[in-house]
């Protein structure tokens, strides 16, 4: 069996106990990101299998259809950068362990962004940096309101750290989690509309799939406090195409904490979003910890050799077994 790990861009997976769990397998990690379709084509055509390392890489049918030895993908959570029709259409089996263990890597990143945002901290850092002293005036969070919208593991995480800062906690999220939550004894915005024209900070924890896409709209970013902060590290697709970037020129909100882009990696320096000076920025290193690794791709790992042993765990799509 040939195994190829995908976008290990620091070359850390060897490292971690999980690897272990690969020996017998015949493995090669590629430690850079590779976004031609036809050199990808050519790399991958010797293996059996590869591993994801979440959405780094896209899988769309033009590239299964060209890869005839490709009979496993092993990757963990949400799979909207895989096509799963045409993996089906090809024999191939989509592994994805939907829960696992729960790690609380973004959510620390979150709290340590909205932080960030809400003191100036890169701005001041970077005056410090450059010979100078403060250059402004930071908010603190104890007694401003957060709200949180999707009421689910990170989003409830978030909410006990909020506590402990002593932020006021509101929620909204769809009709089923805005019940649940309501059911838990916590506080729904009595509008959505009051829910953004509210809070201090707005905190997206929505995983991506077709229907949540765009699920943040203008209108919504347009009814934010010019004081107000939104922190993003779920997906860049959960807000409106080119909304965000318009919304911190509009002013409104008048920060922005983002650990997500539309195009990762950035390619060009000068990228708008990104240089916006009301932007407080990260490449997506919410879940780049030893810690959520070590928790992810022992899952990832366990999907292979599962595989391997004949006995598939976690299939999306079983019926690629019978083709």
């Amino acid at each position: 069996m040939r195994l190829a790990i995908l976008d290990d861009w620091f070359d850390t997976l060897r490292t971690l106990p999980c690897f272990g769990k690969l020996d017998g397998i015949d493995v090669t990690v590629f430690t850079d990101h590779e976004p031609d379709i036809d050199r990808l084509v050519e790399r991958l055509q010797p293996f059996d299998a590869i591993t994801l390392f979440r959405e780094r890489t896209a899988i769309p049918r033009e590239l299964i259809e060209r890869l005839p030895n490709l009979k496993l993908i092993s990757q963990r959570s949400v799979y909207p950068h895989v096509d799963v029709e045409a993996c089906s259409d090809h024999g191939v089996v989509l592994c994805s362990n939907m829960g696992g263990v729960h790690s609380t890597a973004a959510a620390e990143h979150t709290w340590a962004l909205m932080l960030a945002a809400m003191r100036d901290l890169p701005a001041q850092m970077d005056s410090l940096k450059a010979g100078n002293w403060q250059m402004g005036v930071g908010k603190s969070v104890y007694g401003r309101k957060i709200g949180l919208y999707g009421y689910g593991k990170i989003g409830k995480q978030m909410a006990q750290y909020a506590a402990a800062f002593g932020m006021q906690v509101v929620w909204w999220g769809s009709e089923e989690g805005r019940a649940r939550a309501a059911n838990d004894g916590q506080s729904v915005a009595e509008s959505r509309e009051a829910f953004f024209a509210t809070s201090d900070v707005v905190s997206l924890h929505v995983r991506m799939k077709p229907a949540t896409r765009g699920l943040i709209t203008r209108a919504d970013l347009a009814a934010m406090m010019p004081g107000a902060v939104l922190v993003n590290t779920s997906r860049a697709g959960l807000i409106e195409d080119g909304a965000l970037l318009e919304a911190l020129n509009a002013g409104r909100p008048g920060k922005a904490a983002i650990d997500v882009f539309d195009e990762e990696p950035i390619t060009w320096a000068d990228d708008p979003l990104a240089t916006h000076p009301s932007l407080v920025a990260t490449p997506h290193i919410g879940f780049v910890t030893e810690d959520e690794l070590e928790i992810q791709f022992g899952d990832i790992f366990d999907q292979v050799v599962a595989w391997r042993d004949g006995n598939p765990i976690h299939m999306i799509n079983p019926e690629a077994v019978s083709r």
